[in-house]
């Protein structure tokens, strides 16, 4: 039924051979699919996906049947490679299709390299827009500026002082930030996050699944949130930091100076805490001194 109704809504539109189709696909929800998506799916010669397995299991779900050789390996650790393999099927004058795991391919997901060396080869491109975490979290957060700017940031290093540098410097970005993160780095990125004290941040995790959970709250209340129920550690995140058209309080520098000296040396907290908040690194190192002094009195006495 939703190939005959993808049929009808699609077949009279022009899809050209010796094209590359970069096709959405659902990021939990299989009724996501766009009957465009379908129409394409079944037509093309060939299907290029992150993840062969998943995308013959999905395209069997709607009833679409590929043979293997019709499904080429196209992933992270090959794309440069693969692109080729694909280039050579067009220049045959077939048609293509790119789908990611989930979502839109080329946004923190293989694709743009695919993307970039067809283009090279003066081959044509052809969008199928669809699902992305990230417009459909940002659909639900109310989190946009009125300048209606957001930045997408993706995935934040794994190592602490990294990632912690880096929403050092999210901190000084006033606009929408869109980041993303898997169930077992998310802890220690609410960890990080933490520091931005007050700002609102929305998560959304298992977007458009069973179990979708959208809730927010501020920064420093995030680790205790995941805390409270430890089904909230599962599952894909999408997280959008609201947008901050305020400056920081004047109180905000050791506030944040005290979060980071629990987890770093002086110097590496009085640097960050300066950067977060636009303090002065004098006062707060000063700052700093004054509370390491004042921690080992409470202990020696």
């Amino acid at each position: 039924m939703a190939l005959g109704a993808a049929h009808a809504a699609a077949a009279s539109q022009h899809y050209p051979h010796a094209a590359l189709y970069v096709v959405a696909t659902p990021i939990g929800n299989l009724a996501d699919i766009s009957l465009r998506a379908l129409h394409l799916l079944q037509l093309a010669d060939a299907v290029a996906c992150e993840d062969s397995r998943h995308t013959q299991a999905l395209l069997r779900a709607y009833g679409i049947d590929k043979a293997p050789a019709q499904l080429l390996a196209v992933h992270q650790h090959n794309e440069a490679q693969a692109a080729q393999a694909v280039i050579e099927r067009l220049a045959r004058g077939e048609r293509v299709a790119y789908a990611s795991d989930a979502g839109t391919p080329g946004i923190s997901d293989p694709g743009a390299r695919l993307v970039a060396a067809v283009r090279e080869a003066g081959l044509a491109v052809v969008p199928l827009p669809g699902p992305s975490s990230v417009t459909t979290a940002l659909s639900v957060a109310g989190a946009m500026g009125d300048d209606g700017a957001f930045v997408f940031a993706g995935f934040l290093p794994a190592k602490t002082g990294e990632r912690d540098a880096a929403v050092a410097r999210l901190a000084q970005e006033a606009r929408t930030v869109v980041l993303l993160e898997a169930p077992h780095r998310i802890e220690l990125l609410a960890h990080s996050l933490a520091l931005l004290a007050q700002r609102p941040v929305t998560v959304a995790r298992e977007l458009t699944k069973q179990f979708e959970e959208v809730a927010t709250l501020p920064c420093a209340q995030l680790p205790a949130w995941l805390a409270a129920d430890a089904q909230r550690t599962r599952g894909e995140f999408a997280l959008v930091l609201h947008a901050a058209p305020e400056a920081p309080q004047a109180d905000d520098g050791l506030r944040v100076l005290k979060l980071l000296l629990q987890e770093l040396p002086v110097k590496s907290a009085v640097k960050l805490a300066a950067e977060i908040t636009g303090g002065s690194r004098n006062e707060l190192y000063q700052a700093a001194l004054a509370l390491k002094a004042g921690s080992h009195e409470a202990d020696s006495s």
